[in-house]
């Protein structure tokens, strides 16, 4: 009997679901920084699409061409024609996923194409500098900051929440009440991934690394209580986490909004360097 096919034809101008674990491996490791993301997902547990949430999609092999869509649509490689391929699949069936987001080279012609479709987005971020950190930070980290414990969680979900409504602009507690949001960061904390610094039981400064593949690990969620800005606490926790994903063999990286200056000059001073830029595309 023969080998079952490494990917299935779905019709849509040769657009096929990869099953070569090997072939997307080689893919994330080319460029780990930009794919932590899904990086972090298939590394540990392959390409089934049951076990990482989503398909990865091609239109020959990975190394041409690869796209993630699941929760997100994360694509990873491919021209013109491949980013049309893949938003002519995404158009056939009801949308899934609630953003876009990777290298702006990428995103933004793949969104071009799809909105048509889906409609309006409600932002879209084109210039998104993506930083990566390799060396200890420059500036001096904050002893205080540390992981959170599981039973700082409601305590920790004032600040994640806050920090939610003000970058992404909608209340991450719609819908179900806050259910999935809560343990979502309660995954979070109990993988020893968000961190924090407290006072008097209040959280004054917080970030999450939000996506860990065995090289890389992408920050998330920094915020610092608004009575507390302007005295540093940014650089010197966010210097603290950095550190911490350093010291377990790993890049730190992250991303930050082109226009927001402050963030920029902060992750500077701590030794972040640009290597990239991405774009995300928010539609719900």
């Amino acid at each position: 009997m023969s080998a079952p096919p490494l990917s299935r034809v779905t019709g849509d101008r040769q657009v096929s679901v990869v099953r070569d674990l090997g072939q997307v491996r080689a893919v994330l490791e080319a460029d780990a920084v930009a794919s932590c993301m899904v990086a972090c997902r298939v590394l540990e547990f392959g390409v089934d699409p049951s076990a990482i949430g989503g398909e990865l999609w091609t239109r020959g092999t990975p190394a041409d061409s690869l796209c993630y869509a699941g929760a997100n649509l994360i694509p990873l490689r491919g021209t013109d024609a491949d980013l049309m391929a893949f938003a002519d699949k995404a158009l056939r069936a009801p949308r899934r996923c609630s953003s876009l987001v990777g290298r702006a080279e990428l995103v933004l012609p793949l969104w071009q194409r799809l909105e048509s479709g889906w409609g309006v987005a409600r932002d879209v971020r084109a210039d998104q500098p993506l930083m990566a950190l390799h060396a200890p930070s420059l500036c001096t980290a904050d002893p205080a900051v540390r992981p959170v414990r599981m039973e700082e969680l409601d305590a920790y979900l004032v600040a994640a929440i806050d920090m939610f409504i003000g970058e992404v602009g909608i209340d991450p507690r719609l819908g179900d009440g806050g259910r999935s949001y809560r343990r979502r960061v309660a995954g979070l904390i109990a993988a020893g991934r968000a961190w924090a610094r407290f006072e008097r039981g209040e959280v004054v400064f917080k970030a999450e690394v939000g996506s860990q593949s065995p090289t890389v690990g992408q920050i998330q969620g920094v915020w610092v209580h608004p009575a507390w800005r302007g005295r540093g606490l940014g650089a010197a926790g966010t210097a603290t986490v950095s550190n911490a994903v350093l010291r377990g063999g790993r890049i730190a990286s992250l991303y930050v909004n082109g226009f927001n200056e402050v963030a920029r000059a902060t992750y500077t001073k701590i030794g972040f360097t640009q290597v990239g830029t991405f774009a995300t595309v928010l539609l719900d």
